[in-house]
């Protein structure tokens, strides 16, 4: 296996709490050399806990640590930064100069008054790729307004389809928009440094909650705006594809996620109900998504007549896709998850690699989260 991807690639990273962050351990994860720029206390998620986790700082004494601040920023290097100390700042700025990248999550023009802003900084590094992660944008009508994952979920419309008919709208259980905003950050990242290859030229590159939250909506986007009708919640059910949901068994649940006529009919030979699939309310996608509603209670009905284990087993034996509702602890214990090598341990601290595999290429995976300041300025020259 060769080196990571990004080997000798710079990152200085200006990003607290997630989304940035999230970028920033992904170009780690890619063998990028991220430096994160910590404020004198720290990013804020040092603090986010419990659970918390104390290890050596490397000086004799001690650092307790969140385990959230350990989930995105693995693999980086880490400097205190006083922007308002002249020498610290000047360090920064020779800093950047040198750097391929920089990540910054401040608000609309926050970096501005330290000369931190991409006008400023390009003019001295023109090959450099900057991106901004903002809850609205660099422009529009509420760009210098404040955006947080959680509200953004209500304003995107994931809530409104997140929940049971009759419940409450439901935010994802983890800061979803705010991880693909990272995701998204990556990809421009790299578009961007693809485009300097050719011109010789750096950009900025403009990251919204926002805008990604809208952005993946995906079908249900589409759903509306080719079908005229806004979706709204289903709770486990699919808008498009049924049955497609969750199943009460006699000791648990399974999900049963039938994307065609043929798994459909293989399901209903497991249950017993073979006579559906040559029913026409039942026999095409199209007919069972207009009948749903009888056609999911006849099927629940038969499954919780089935030991959840045994009918898993069944079902997959007859290609019909179908599995558990894992807890998290199971999830990662899953013998494919470990097959894959996806909980690992730099420097003995658990957590979950970037999901990417290569054939000549290894992830950089051997530094766990920096001490806050344990790289000080000396060789960043």
């Amino acid at each position: 296996m060769g080196d990571a991807p990004l080997a000798g690639l710079r990152v200085v990273e200006l990003a607290r709490i997630l989304a940035g962050p999230w970028i920033g351990q992904t170009l780690a994860d890619l063998g990028a050399e991220v430096i994160k720029v910590e404020a004198p206390e720290g990013d804020d998620t040092r603090r986010w806990g419990p659970p918390f986790v104390e290890r050596d700082d490397g000086h004799g004494g001690t650092e307790t640590v969140a385990a959230y601040f350990h989930a995105a920023n693995r693999g980086k290097r880490s400097v205190r930064c006083d922007f308002a100390d002249p020498e610290d700042l000047a360090r920064l700025k020779d800093l950047i100069a040198g750097a391929d990248v920089l990540i910054e999550n401040f608000k609309l023009g926050g970096l501005a008054r330290w000369g931190l802003d991409y006008p400023t900084l390009s003019a001295d590094n023109s090959g450099l790729v900057y991106a901004s992660v903002t809850g609205f944008g660099q422009d529009g009508p509420r760009a210098a307004q404040p955006g947080y994952d959680f509200m953004i979920q209500g304003l995107s419309g994931i809530m409104d389809l997140t929940g049971e008919p009759d419940g409450q709208p439901q935010k994802v259980g983890v800061a979803w928009i705010d991880v693909f905003t990272g995701l998204y950050g990556v990809i421009g990242i790299q578009a961007a440094l693809a485009e300097r290859a050719r011109s010789g030229m750096g950009q900025h590159v403009d990251l919204s909650l926002l805008d990604t939250g809208v952005a993946v909506l995906a079908n249900q986007a589409t759903n509306h705006l080719l079908g005229g009708t806004a979706p709204t919640r289903l709770g486990n059910a699919h808008p498009n594809i049924v049955p497609y949901q969750v199943f009460a068994t006699s000791d648990g649940h399974l999900i049963v996620a039938c994307g065609n006529d043929r798994q459909f009919a293989a399901l209903a030979d497991v249950l017993g109900l073979g006579g559906l699939a040559s029913d026409p309310r039942f026999a095409t996608n199209g007919a069972r998504v207009a009948n749903r509603e009888t056609l999911a209670p006849m099927i629940e009905d038969a499954t919780r007549r089935r030991l959840r284990d045994a009918l898993i087993a069944d079902l997959g034996g007859a290609g019909v896709p179908c599995g558990p509702i894992n807890s998290v602890a199971e999830a990662l214990s899953d013998p494919q998850v470990a097959a894959r090598g996806m909980v690992i341990s730099p420097e003995g601290l658990q957590g979950v690699r970037t999901p990417i595999g290569f054939s000549r290429s290894e992830l950089s995976l051997e530094r766990a989260a920096p001490i806050l300041g344990a790289d000080g300025w000396k060789g960043w020259d």
